[in-house]
């Protein structure tokens, strides 16, 4: 994989991740103020699509949504998968192409 591919497959996750982890700094902060709040489905749901990472760190980092279920077995969960899919995609990019374009065949 060329660093140019590498480049154009790692900024965008890293940008999403960034956004993540914002997202769980901005419902941490609304939870202290009372003001409204983001959903639970939503947290998982932007964990769940790649932001596993940034979802982790957000809940280490803000002490946010440690206790409450799902999130303490899912963050970390999604966090395995995705690193292990990362790892998979940027070490044998030909295979994970090859296997996206039949997923979106499908």
């Amino acid at each position: 994989m060329s660093l140019s591919s590498l480049l154009t497959f790692c900024v965008p996750v890293f940008a999403y991740n960034l956004l993540v982890f914002g997202i769980y700094g901005w419902d941490k902060r609304a939870a202290r103020n009372g003001a409204w709040r983001i959903a639970e489905s939503t947290l998982l749901l932007l964990a769940f699509t790649g932001g596993g990472a940034g979802a982790l760190a957000g809940q280490r980092y803000f002490k946010h949504k440690t206790r409450k279920p799902p999130f303490p077995v899912a963050l970390p969960l999604f966090f395995i998968l995705q690193t292990g899919c990362f790892l998979v995609a940027i070490s044998t990019p030909d295979k994970a192409v090859a296997l996206l374009q039949k997923l979106a065949v499908s």
